[in-house]
């Protein structure tokens, strides 16, 4: 029987969570509580801009704590929501915003050549 370190993981796990839909009023103490279950949290950030509210990313010291508490926090409903917890993926991010800035460049040149 294969222990859980030596199992194999999907691409996309890794140390850094992405929270969203958690109570805008919740603090870094009731976070590092509640994900801090699942094992050892070396950082937290708490979206506090008004687009960024609800949500978090926490990272934790060992991949396999933080594929522990993705499984069983996403879903979970703390504080009257139910949280969505994802695995951070900066290289989708990047393709994002690679998106945006072309869509922003493309409408700059149909107003520079008056195209609509």
């Amino acid at each position: 029987m294969a222990t859980l370190k030596n199992q194999r993981l999907p691409p996309e796990v890794n140390r850094i969570l992405f929270v969203k839909n958690l109570p805008f009023k919740i603090t870094s103490a009731e976070i590092y509580e509640l994900f801090g279950a699942y094992g050892g949290i070396r950082q937290v950030r708490l979206g506090n801009a008004s687009d960024t509210m609800g949500t978090a990313f926490v990272v934790y010291d060992d991949i396999f704590d933080a594929r522990n508490a993705c499984e069983h926090l996403s879903g979970y409903n703390f504080g009257g929501r139910y949280l969505v917890v994802l695995y951070h993926q900066p290289a989708k991010q990047a393709r994002k915003l690679d998106q945006t800035k072309k869509r922003q460049e493309l409408e700059l040149m149909k107003q520079k050549f008056g195209i609509e």
